[in-house]
């Protein structure tokens, strides 16, 4: 992975986008396995139609990894100087998911991008929304 140049970004550029899906039931049985969470309402359909959501939803850790990536599709690891989400929205398997960012301030005292991320579902509606904060070479 090439590291990005501070003078490659100016404030409104886009960043590469990244989809994913549609989430499967089996991501969701994985990630829980990976994460340790497993919180019923992620693997067992009957039980989160019981209390009350209608099926299972995707953990939200999950869908900020998935942003995540989007980071590391873009810019050298070691050039993420911070990364914060809010979780908006759930994901329920058999949507897809679309990452996309685009650069919010540039910081040139610090050689830094501050770039505004997300993750959009089929319908539109964000499901995590955050914050990147890149040093830029």
């Amino acid at each position: 992975m090439e590291r990005i140049k501070f003078d490659q970004y100016e404030k409104g550029a886009t960043i590469p986008e990244l989809e994913h899906g549609p989430i499967a039931h089996m991501d969701l049985v994985r990630y829980a396995g990976a994460s340790g969470d497993f919180n019923p309402i992620h693997t067992d359909p009957a039980f989160a139609e019981k209390v009350g959501l209608g099926g299972t939803i995707a953990h939200g850790m999950y869908i900020m990894a998935l942003l995540g990536r989007l980071a590391t599709n873009w810019v050298h690891p070691a050039q993420i100087k911070s990364y914060g989400v809010k979780f908006k929205g759930m994901t329920r398997p058999g949507q897809n998911v679309k990452m996309s960012g685009s650069v919010k301030r540039v910081r040139p005292e610090e050689k830094e991008l501050v770039v505004a991320i997300q993750a959009a579902l089929d319908d539109g509606s964000v499901a995590v929304a955050g914050e990147l904060v890149i040093a830029a070479d």
